[in-house]
């Protein structure tokens, strides 16, 4: 009986301290997000300005891991100040209505080392996905390094209209590099 309680207070004892670790926001001079299509045949790449979010990420207790990403929709630069104008208009990303873009991951599972799928959610112009992310992780200098990209159909959440599907593809790939302070 004694060697239950032992037990318990120790299991106690972790999920409390894995708990105490804070989420360490993201780095946004040292991290990336950005969005990849097509355009009439043309690949382009077109950089998030603004996002911010955190990250807990603990490698002893992954069961404990989360990250929470907010992306300012009206921030993607596409080179030109009129296309950056349309794709704010509500046939797009409609950002006056639905400003931000937000993946929340609640659970990670490692698929091997520095490797892990982050399953969450993301939740774009008024819809929510379920979404599993393959990221990898480096760790170094005091910081943590999670790098993926996410494929997303434009189409499931209504982005663009639709006279536009002839030139702009579908598929989007959104590529990220998220950096944050390593918090142990």
């Amino acid at each position: 009986m004694h060697t239950g309680k032992l037990a318990l207070a120790a299991a106690a004892l972790i999920v409390l301290t894995a708990a105490a670790i804070p989420d360490a926001p993201v780095d946004n001079s040292k991290s990336t997000v950005t969005a990849q299509f097509k355009q009439m045949s043309v690949p382009v790449s077109a950089p998030f300005k603004k996002f911010t979010g955190s990250v807990h990420y603990d490698p002893k207790h992954i069961d404990t891991a989360r990250a929470h990403i907010e992306i300012d929709m009206s921030s993607l630069d596409v080179g030109d100040e009129d296309y950056n104008a349309e794709v704010r208009k509500a046939e797009w990303f409609n950002s006056s209505s639905y400003p931000v873009a937000i993946f929340q991951a609640s659970t990670i599972k490692p698929s091997g080392p520095g490797r892990f799928q982050a399953i969450g959610e993301l939740s774009l112009k008024g819809k929510t996905q379920p979404m599993e992310v393959s990221v990898t992780m480096v760790s170094g200098n005091g910081v943590d390094a999670f790098d993926g990209s996410v494929p997303i159909s434009r189409s499931r959440f209504k982005i663009g209209d639709p006279r536009w599907d002839d030139t702009v593809a579908d598929d989007v790939t959104v590529n990220f590099h998220i950096v944050a302070p390593a918090v142990r």
